[in-house]
């Protein structure tokens, strides 16, 4: 299965951007972008490559910071949107995150960035293989996902139990990878690719790309009650990781 297989994504693509917009969805802006730049800390000059760049909501932040931005993304209706919004903060190139090598240099760049894109790619192997390829010795992979034991699609969701009035989170599975369907509503069908955090971390690290960092992260929203403000507090719905070319 390709990065963002081309067809799926260009099918939703107009429902994605109306979804997240030009400056990210509410999760973006509060959680996910800031997540990201925690864990990259771009620096002026630095050449830092967005993977799954979908449409560009990563660019201007990098930007601000003084960091030369370029995205690269398989739909070229991402593109032309990223294009369209963010074109004036950097560039965006069509490309498949499995194929780095036929857009750009070896060690062009000072850090890759996954921005809620990884889950959509696959073989794994293939795409940090090609991220430490892109990048100088001592530079960084950052992803930014959402959390692997948690948030799995049609395998976990919320539950409520009264007489102890606490919200519990259920997880029906977790260390069986899954290839999982996501439809759309009536636009396509997409796949998200389910794997346990130490699939994440073994592979980095046979890629030579050892693991600095790992963050949990909760969600920005409020409970409406205790239950619900405690749940939100004690489950991380979003993981960050970094890991450093060695």
């Amino acid at each position: 299965m390709a990065n963002k297989n081309p067809s799926g994504w260009n099918a939703v693509a107009d429902w994605y951007d109306g979804w997240v917009g030009k400056d990210g969805s509410e999760h973006h802006r509060h959680v996910a972008i800031p997540a990201m730049l925690d864990l990259l800390a771009p620096q002026p000059g630095q050449h830092i490559l967005d993977i799954g760049a979908g449409t560009g909501v990563l660019a201007k932040s990098v930007h601000a910071a003084g960091a030369h931005y370029t995205g690269i993304e398989i739909s070229r209706k991402f593109v032309q949107k990223a294009k369209n919004y963010h074109g004036a903060y950097g560039r965006f190139i069509e490309g498949d995150a499995r194929h780095l090598s036929h857009h750009f240099s070896e060690v062009a760049f000072d850090a890759c960035a996954y921005l809620l894109s990884i889950q959509d790619m696959s073989p794994l192997n293939d795409v940090l293989k090609n991220a430490a390829y892109a990048l100088r010795g001592g530079g960084v992979v950052a992803i930014v996902m959402t959390h692997p034991c948690f948030r799995i699609p049609r395998q976990s969701g919320w539950g409520y139990e009264s007489e102890r009035r606490l919200q519990y989170r259920r997880i029906d599975r977790y260390l069986t990878p899954l290839n999982i369907p996501m439809k759309q509503h009536k636009h396509g069908t997409t796949i998200s690719f389910h794997r346990p955090v130490s699939t994440y971390i073994n592979t980095l690290a046979e890629c030579g790309l050892l693991v600095d960092r790992l963050d949990e992260i909760t969600t920005y929203q409020q409970g409406d009650n205790r239950a619900e403000e405690r749940a939100n507090n004690e489950f991380p719905l979003f993981m960050g990781i970094r890991a450093r070319k060695q």
